[in-house]
């Protein structure tokens, strides 16, 4: 593992040596770390390069909001979008600094959940830097006020109750690791989840929830997605209770949507909002053959 300091900030990664000439780049969501992709990575190795990176203020990348040198990119400012340090513009921006950091070129995204939203808003806004998208439990464009207020209220609650004495209660990871899921996970990531949510920066946690649940956020999504040239592909999972597979057609509806089109989406059976440690294979499949058919399409 290593840290870059983007903007005043370090950021936690794992890249994994040279050989490849694409790279993926995965993307953790809401709460999480780098960590939930190892399982995933281990079939890509060979491959690809793999970077998988702590989000600002998430997993080991910590910061305070006095060092960071806030901004977002050129090409979201004609969108009028959140300007907020915690916005997806800047969480765009972060990722974009780290890739050119690196000298990663020919970059396909993969993001989970918040992952996915800020995938997309990086490829929008540096468009040269991406070959393509893939979303992994991620979607929406519809705001709905009732469900959205409820959904910032809960997750306002378990950061507000986020004592560190939880990680000592056997019960509470063996909660987690059943959390959002289709089946149980190991008890092992329940652990995971517990100290993930209890590293995360309280600032940088409230406010990634508060601003990419705006109305006028969720509302951004569809543009951005229709705005997109690159393949873009969405992963759902079938008993996905956060992230519903309705709502993931619906953006996934918006790419190409001049052509009538659409991206394409993959169902993910018996699964719930974390695919890619419920269905490791099968998203390594999807993934795999759709960046196989999306380099193809293009010789």
């Amino acid at each position: 593992m290593a840290t870059a300091t983007l903007f005043g900030v370090p950021h936690y990664y794992s890249l994994s040596a040279d050989g490849a000439a694409d790279s993926l780049v995965f993307i953790h969501g809401w709460l999480l770390s780098h960590k939930y992709w190892f399982p995933l990575i281990e079939d890509f190795i060979q491959g690809y390069r793999c970077l998988a990176y702590d989000l600002r203020g998430f997993g080991e990348s910590r910061y305070s909001l006095d060092q960071f040198q806030s901004g977002v990119p050129p090409r979201a400012q004609s969108l009028h979008c959140s300007t907020s340090p915690y916005g997806l513009a800047a969480y765009a921006r972060d990722l974009a600094a780290l890739l050119h950091h690196l000298k990663l070129e020919s970059v396909w995204l993969i993001g989970h959940s918040l992952g996915g939203s800020i995938a997309l808003w990086t490829a929008y806004c540096y468009p040269d830097l991406i070959k393509g998208v893939i979303c992994l439990n991620a979607g929406g464009g519809i705001y709905l006020e009732r469900e959205f207020r409820q959904f910032r209220q809960l997750g306002q609650q378990i950061l507000k109750f986020r004592f560190p004495w939880l990680r000592h209660i056997p019960l509470v990871p063996f909660m987690f690791s059943r959390s959002m899921v289709a089946e149980p996970l190991s008890y092992k990531w329940g652990v995971e989840r517990v100290n993930d949510l209890l590293k995360a920066d309280f600032d940088a946690a409230l406010g990634t929830l508060l601003e990419t649940t705006t109305e006028a956020e969720v509302h951004l999504l569809p543009k951005i997605v229709t705005s997109l040239q690159q393949p873009v592909h969405f992963l759902g999972g079938s008993h996905d209770t956060v992230m519903d597979l309705k709502f993931v057609n619906h953006l996934a509806g918006y790419h190409g949507a001049a052509r009538g089109e659409g991206a394409p989406v993959t169902e993910i059976p018996d699964c719930g909002h974390m695919a890619m440690l419920e269905q490791p294979f099968l998203v390594q499949k999807a993934i795999n053959d759709f960046i196989l058919r999306s380099t193809l399409s293009e010789q």
